[in-house]
């Protein structure tokens, strides 16, 4: 180290142990080399713990070859050759580096892939073991063999070694194809030799080409419905940070540097293994990346008769697969969908299968690619049945076709059901049986509110110890909203069903918090509960059950139970009070009250609220202010009655 480097460094020590420089300090990203993060013991035997973990997902589904990187779907376990596949339908094999999970193993199953050929980490698939998924899936013709087709991403190494293989497996009498898609719309048409690289539209190619192959077709028809598709599709990527690959020295941190006015970067057109893409440019909007994405793909076209056409017209039936890249949250895929179709569909577009999910991803890469397929031309209605045919395949997410209608079904909304309040006639309500009602709670309920509301000094002084200080303005709010209601005559006294639903809506107007909350849950549970009772009518014994079913769904919903130092600890002795004097003990309940909240003050634990936080030496001799206010407002209640 250089004399000057460790002077600085030193420098730079003392300096944070004299706290003068502090770990807000903005360093640039690039001054640490961040070891990447991943769920893996080691990168050399990555892939095949892969497979093994993919084996013990899929027991009955799928099966391994031995000493190959290779799965095949179980039906190819058969050692009966009668009873081989391939003797009733031609064999599809994909493959390439591992790292784009679920392609393409995820995509083995009845009429999409025969099997799977897995490079390691982005490399291609050796020679030897492409030759040995063939031989596993593909009989000789001799032996009645329907042949096979090999659907090729178009990079180098994977056209070279699914070639050899092919060459070699069709010299051993095994009829074998290959179809090399081309799909990505990120590379200049005139760039080159190597051509536009192989992306997700390539899973356009395994399904309509496997439903080929399930309805029997012969391979030149399943190399024909491949090619159709593989010519037809478009794709684009966009990526906002780029991929680090598992056993990398240090996280990928290509596009986490911002522009020269300090905007966030990010790329479009870059490749499933965070190959450079077209441009990098300033972070855009979800309806800006899409337009700029559609733009791309539209322009780059297809080849029709030798000509560059767009891929698609306005009015045309589309195929829209938005797929995530590996890191992009289900929640922004949802968004970027619905820019990218309503603006295809703006165009006047039919997009009538929406695909959206991981499909062809980069482990982590935080992105997103779009593939279009216009049906029209060769893409005809038996294609897109093709494309349609069931699969057992885990990795394919089946689209929910949209075919009639100038509408999608989902664009009409359920009317929501309304109910005004005081719907129901008021002979629905259980007549009251408790003497002089609507005169005592008009009385009983200013009283309470009033003596509350007074108490705000109090209840603040205890919360600001044992809680954040509100509990006095909240109780405060939600006695004056009740205190107003009633002088308004908003709150009916007229039976106690619609008292405490008249309740509930004043504290939830007023109060907030959790206290709110559970008020309010206990008054319509009180409700509920006095409008369903059996008999002549609401007695005094109903309104103590009530209260008790009150007090009990304040603890269902907020989870605490008497002795977790909150109101309920005033309020369950309370209720077992009064439920012990059929609802004509009142002072007993406030007394019962008043004990259970002085309780709290030697309570040193709190299991529930703000005072959870708090240590015993802080709760130790202040009781719990919610049950002071529960038992403030029975005392008052018992006076009223005295």
């Amino acid at each position: 180290m250089k004399i000057a480097t460790l002077r600085s460094a030193v420098y730079l020590l003392v300096l944070f142990h004299q706290g003068i420089l502090c770990s807000s300090l903005a360093l640039p990203s690039s001054s640490v080399d961040m070891k990447p993060k991943k769920f893996i013991n080691s990168a050399d035997n990555a892939v095949d713990e892969f497979i093994s973990g993919l084996l013990l997902q899929y027991p009955n589904h799928l099966r391994k070859l031995a000493n190959h990187h290779v799965i095949l779907h179980s039906s190819f376990a058969t050692q009966n050759k009668d009873a081989h596949p391939n003797r009733a339908r031609v064999s599809l094999l994909s493959g390439g580096g591992s790292g784009h999970e679920p392609s393409h193993a995820g995509f083995v199953g009845e009429n999409m892939l025969s099997g799977a050929i897995l490079g390691g980490i982005f490399a291609s698939p050796s020679v030897s073991s492409i030759l040995a998924a063939i031989r596993a899936s593909t009989l000789p013709s001799s032996e009645g063999g329907k042949g096979c087709l090999l659907i090729v991403k178009n990079y180098t190494g994977d056209r070279l070694n699914f070639g050899i293989a092919c060459e070699l497996a069709n010299a051993e009498g095994r009829l074998v194809k290959m179809v090399v898609v081309a799909d990505d719309c990120a590379i200049e048409r005139k760039k080159g030799i190597t051509g536009a690289r192989g992306v997700a539209g390539t899973v356009f190619v395994h399904k309509a080409a496997g439903g080929a192959a399930g309805k029997g077709m012969d391979l030149d028809q399943v190399t024909s419905i491949a090619e159709t598709v593989s010519k037809g599709v478009g794709s684009l990527g966009c990526a906002l940070n780029t991929v680090t690959i598992p056993g990398a020295d240090k996280v990928n941190d290509r596009l986490s540097k911002a522009d020269d006015a300090g905007e966030p970067m990010m790329e479009i057109g870059l490749g499933i293994h965070g190959e450079a893409g077209k441009k990098q440019c300033p972070l855009m909007s979800c309806d800006d990346i899409a337009k700029e994405m559609l733009s791309i793909i539209q322009t780059y076209g297809r080849e029709v008769d030798s000509k560059i056409v767009p891929l698609y017209n306005p009015s045309d039936e589309l195929i829209v697969l938005v797929n995530n890249l590996g890191g992009t949250s289900n929640f922004e895929m949802s968004l970027l969908t619905r820019s990218l179709v309503t603006q295809l569909e703006a165009a006047g577009c039919k997009a009538t299968r929406v695909l959206v999910g991981s499909f062809m991803t980069s482990f982590d890469m935080q992105g997103a690619s779009v593939s279009i397929l216009p049906c029209t031309g060769d893409i005809t209605k038996d294609v897109l049945g093709l494309f349609d045919a069931s699969t057992d395949a885990p990795g394919w997410l089946a689209a929910d076709v949209w075919n009639d209608g100038e509408s999608r079904p989902s664009a009409s909304e359920i009317d929501e059901v309304i109910v005004e309040k005081g719907a129901g006639a008021a002979e629905q309500l259980p007549p009251v049986l408790v003497k002089d009602y609507s005169t005592v709670a008009q009385k009983v309920l200013a009283q309470c509110a009033k003596a509350l509301s007074d108490a705000e000094p109090t209840l603040t002084e205890y919360d600001t110890i044992v809680g954040d200080g509100d509990c006095g303005i909240t109780m405060q709010r939600g006695a004056k909203e009740v205190l107003s209601r009633l002088e308004s005559k908003a709150l009916r006294v007229d039976n106690p069903v619609n008292t405490f639903a008249d309740l509930a809506d004043a504290v939830s107007a007023s109060m907030g918090g959790s206290s709110g909350i559970l008020l309010e849950l206990m008054f319509r549970k009180m409700s509920t509960s006095l409008q369903s009772v059996s008999g002549d009518g609401i007695t005094p014994k109903d309104m103590a059950v009530a209260f008790r079913n009150g007090c009990e769904a304040v603890s269902f919903y907020g989870g605490a139970q008497e002795g977790s130092r909150t109101m309920l600890d005033a309020m369950f002795p309370a209720s077992a009070a009064m439920l012990a004097g059929d609802g004509a003990d009142i002072p007993a309940s406030a007394s019962a009250a008043q004990k259970g909240a002085d309780a709290t003050a030697a309570m040193t634990t709190a299991e529930a609220g703000r005072s959870n936080y708090l240590s015993e030496e802080v709760l130790m001799g202040t009781p719990d202010p919610g049950a002071v206010a529960v038992a403030l407002v029975l005392g008052t209640l018992a006076k009223a009655f005295a």
